[in-house]
């Protein structure tokens, strides 16, 4: 699970708050997606069903993104961010990636750099939770969300 594969990059064992905080968010999340996505009750949830979900609530607004979003990385922050000062490096953005979406360090590092607008060598929160809602909401190839994930093709 991604959950524990992130926790245990940054040295949460099973029995960590944070990571059981996340994995909390992330288990409900899903069973709120089941409730709502999934339409034909097959008991999974298909891509075409998840996206129909996803912009129906969450991406309805800028706002309504935000404060469904917010807690999420606030979790991903708490287990990631060791030192608690809300900023992350290249190296946590390198191991946080890497763990949990499998980003390859190349493309964690160039990632790091366009989202890194101010150039003092950190990513703040509220910086990661711009360019998170600019990945959603701003499709121009020039938009620091098109780099969230690595590269898109």
């Amino acid at each position: 699970m991604s959950v524990a594969r992130l926790a245990e990059e940054f040295g949460h064992d099973s029995e960590s708050p944070a990571r059981q905080r996340l994995l909390d968010l992330s288990l409900d999340l899903w069973e709120h997606l089941l409730q709502v996505a999934d339409t034909n009750s097959d008991g999974r949830i298909s891509e075409t069903e998840y996206k129909v979900a996803f912009a129906l609530g969450l991406l309805e607004t800028t706002e309504t993104f935000d404060q469904n979003y917010m807690p999420f990385l606030s979790a991903i922050m708490d287990i990631v961010d060791q030192d608690g000062d809300g900023k992350l490096t290249v190296t946590d953005e390198i191991r946080w990636t890497g763990a949990l979406m499998h980003l390859s360090e190349g493309d964690a590092r160039e990632a790091f750099r366009r989202i890194d607008r101010d150039g003092d060598g950190f990513i703040t929160t509220h910086e990661l939770l711009e360019v998170i809602r600019a990945y959603y909401f701003d499709n121009s190839p020039d938009s620091p969300g098109y780099w969230l994930l690595g590269p898109l093709d």
